[in-house]
């Protein structure tokens, strides 16, 4: 029987405050250590949000891994420990790391200072990526799917449509869409109650 543990999808975010001036040399460093943890083993993928912080950039990581192991593993590999190492000199608060074991990566506020933006606008949000798709995929997908009784059969379409849309949203437009909706996500402008 397999570990549960090992069927668990972990988030690692890690948050970074670049000092002013190492603005280039830091962007290098972050792509290539992104390339480095995309070879490791249980890697599954990320996601990188730049922001602003202060008047500092700041980018927050969102590193998936098929279990705490994998993670935990990469965490503790002398390879990220030496590149963390090159880092340190450019980050204005070190090099800031938490585990979110649920899914709510997509939207971790980059500024620890905020709370995560309120259910009704992740729901909003996650409503307008996934609407088109359930729209769109199938009318893209008919057309091939109709070449083969295999491809055609109920259970086996829908497995293809499904996860075309669950890695479109996942991997290309839920990142696009928390980056381009940050300030409406982070604003703190809520309805008033009426008295």
């Amino acid at each position: 029987m397999a570990d549960t543990n090992e069927m668990e999808v972990v988030t690692l975010v890690i948050k970074h405050r670049v000092k002013a001036g190492f603005e280039v040399p830091y962007t290098t460093w972050l792509r290539n250590i992104v390339r480095i943890a995309g070879q490791w083993e249980g890697h599954l993928g990320v996601d990188v949000i730049p922001g602003k912080n202060a008047g500092l950039d700041t980018y927050t990581c969102i590193l998936r891994f098929c279990s705490t192991d994998a993670m935990q593993r990469w965490l503790d590999s002398p390879q990220r420990r030496e590149l963390v190492n090159e880092a340190l000199p450019m980050l204005a608060d070190g090099d800031q790391t938490e585990v979110n074991p649920a899914n709510e990566f997509w939207f971790t506020p980059p500024d620890e200072t905020r709370s995560p933006p309120p259910r009704y606008k992740q729901a909003a949000l996650t409503l307008l990526v996934i609407f088109p798709h359930t729209l769109l995929v199938p009318m893209i997908w008919k057309p091939l799917l109709a070449f083969s009784p295999v491809l055609s059969n109920y259970v086996v379409a829908t497995f293809v449509i499904t996860l075309t849309i669950v890695l479109s949203v996942v991997y290309l437009f839920m990142p696009m869409a928390t980056r381009v909706f940050a300030p409406w996500l982070t604003s703190s402008t809520e309805p008033k109650e009426t008295r």
